[in-house]
């Protein structure tokens, strides 16, 4: 199937959105990769968040909860200036969805450390009870 690409960078409390949605739904997406970058790396200490959710939030927050049922992803990027950085990414890749998905940025450190994202997404064509489906959760997930 195709792959779809995006790239963008999101402000430290800030939210952005993905424009996914099409008129029938019968296109759905799964993540295959997503990855973060600082825009200052090597510069800075910071402390990201970076999270892709199904529906918009109403706060942008640094705490990461695999329970919730509206998370696709989650990165993590801890920067210690120019000695060291660590990061980490986790992304359901069994999640398929056909709306519009909203990426989120929190600087734990309030340093206000804006991100770089990129991500990838396989596109899927859904059947008449896949597009439902998809569709239904979407709805639940508001």
């Amino acid at each position: 199937m195709p792959i779809k690409s995006f790239r963008g960078l999101i402000a430290d409390g800030s939210q952005a959105t993905v424009f996914l949605h099409t008129n029938n739904g019968s296109t759905g997406y799964r993540i295959t990769k997503f990855e973060v970058m600082p825009t200052e790396p090597g510069v800075s200490t910071s402390e990201n968040v970076v999270k892709i959710y199904k529906t918009e939030q109403a706060a942008v927050t640094g705490t990461i909860d695999f329970e919730d049922n509206r998370l696709l992803g989650a990165a993590y990027y801890q920067s210690e200036s120019s000695s060291y950085s660590d990061w980490k990414q986790i992304v359901f890749d069994n999640e398929i969805f056909n709306q519009d998905i909203f990426i989120t940025n929190k600087d734990n450190r309030a340093n206000s450390t804006g991100m770089n994202y990129y991500i990838e997404l396989e596109q899927i064509s859904l059947n008449v009870n896949e597009n439902t489906v998809a569709t239904l959760k979407d709805i639940r997930n508001q």
